[in-house]
């Protein structure tokens, strides 16, 4: 083993098990975790210097960009494999109306901000303005279910089931939503001079081949395990669900298509599959999401400066009340009908934290050659810094706050 590499195994080994130990203390204390293991990236200083006296970091962003893409394949692929459509069909409609509506009316009104924003300081350049202001809609549009589920499962048991569901499949199906547009903005970046119609065929080229390959990926997967009945153990079915994911990642890519959908779509299938056992591969990809999700803060926090994350602060608080209006303004519009309660309703807008999806669409644009790029992670990391401080410690006491704490369960009929 070279020195180099025993150095960058001692560094990041070290780290990830600091994070790991910061998130089991924020569990204890009911602190957000993520809030906690950013902090530590942020203390942490990525400048190195070498005996030669050059200097050199400790994590490069190409590293980072690479290490953000593979942990999030491996979050969305979990989504996936978790969303139980047995479980989840008495939310399916109201979810799907806040996944794919909500997600895109969010995504409007945050590009209309910033493009305010942005006229109000003197960009007119509509070619760069009208990209770097969807890329900020679409990059915080979506919501993250595991660091809502994180901070209310102390209430786990005690809160109604299908508010927690609607939650979590709400998050599983505006991810994609927030995938597809965040490729939009940066093909409408890079495209000076590329054709409106190449574009749009681009675009619908990732989105139509993520979610085919990842359903043939997802339908070939249960085949074979259905009928090797020696793959379908406890030993070896996470090894074989990985390798999937590896290829179908890796393949998915070479095709021009998305890798994140068809992991999202082929978590999907393979989690439903009848000829899989669902408990354990959700324990040992848990376990994978847990360690994707860690390092991707971590590697947010080692990158971004934290002079950058304070400049951005301003324009991210703004960001952060115009999202909580849009919140609240759409739940209560899109589950008006629906059989939730207005407690519940209430609770539902309290309960949209950002979180794994916007800090690596952000490195994404930051390691490609777009010239805004370099100002969306600290946006994004003051932006969910903001919801986890502010929403992170009052969410508990909102539930307890609103009687949904006493609720006895019923499954709600109508959507």
């Amino acid at each position: 083993m070279g020195h180099s590499l025993a150095l960058y195994l001692l560094a990041f080994g070290g780290l990830l098990l600091v994070a790991v130990l910061l998130d089991d203390l924020a569990a204890r204390v009911r602190v957000p975790g993520i809030l906690m293991v950013l902090i530590l990236g942020l203390m942490v200083d990525n400048h190195l210097q070498t005996a030669s006296g050059t200097a050199s970091s400790l994590l490069s962003l190409d590293q980072a960009q690479q290490i953000t893409q593979v942990a999030l394949v491996l979050v969305l692929f979990f989504g996936g494999l978790t969303t139980n459509w047995a479980e989840m069909r008495f939310v399916i409609n109201p979810a799907l109306r806040l996944a794919t509506f909500g997600a895109l009316f969010t995504a409007l009104l945050l590009t209309l901000a910033m493009l305010g924003i942005g006229m109000g300081e003197g960009n007119s350049v509509w070619l760069v303005l009208f990209p770097q202001a969807l890329f900020v809609g679409a990059m915080l549009c979506s919501t993250d279910a595991s660091a809502t589920l994180a901070l209310v499962r102390p209430l786990v048991g005690r809160l109604p089931k299908a508010l927690l569901d609607l939650i979590e499949t709400e998050s599983g199906f505006n991810d994609p939503v927030a995938v597809v547009l965040a490729g939009v903005a940066i093909a409408l970046a890079g495209g000076e001079g590329v054709a409106p119609a190449a574009l749009v065929t681009q675009v619908l080229r990732q989105f139509l081949l993520g979610i085919i390959l990842g359903f043939l990926g997802g339908s070939l997967t249960t085949q074979v395990l259905g009928s090797l009945r020696s793959l379908n153990t406890n030993s070896m079915l996470p090894v074989v669900s990985l390798a999937l994911l590896m290829v179908l990642a890796g393949g998915t890519t070479l095709m021009g298509g998305s890798p994140l959908l068809a992991a999202y779509v082929a978590g999907l299938v393979l989690g439903n599959g009848s000829s899989t056992d669902r408990l354990v591969l959700a324990e040992a990809h848990a376990s994978f999401a847990k360690m994707a999700e860690l390092l991707l803060f971590l590697c947010m926090g080692l990158v971004v400066a934290p002079e950058g994350v304070v400049k951005a602060a301003g324009v991210a608080f703004l960001l952060f009340l115009l999202m909580q209006l849009v919140r609240w303004l759409i739940v209560h519009s899109l589950l008006f009908r629906s059989s939730f309660s207005l407690s519940e309703r209430t609770f539902v807008c309290c309960a949209g934290l950002r979180g794994a999806v916007p800090i690596a669409l952000a490195i994404d644009v930051w390691a490609s050659p777009v010239s805004w790029g370099s100002k969306m992670p600290p946006l994004a990391l003051a932006v969910v810094l903001f919801g986890l401080l502010f929403q992170g410690f009052t969410l508990v006491p909102i539930a307890n706050r609103l009687g949904l704490t006493n609720s006895v369960e019923a499954p709600p009929s109508a959507s």
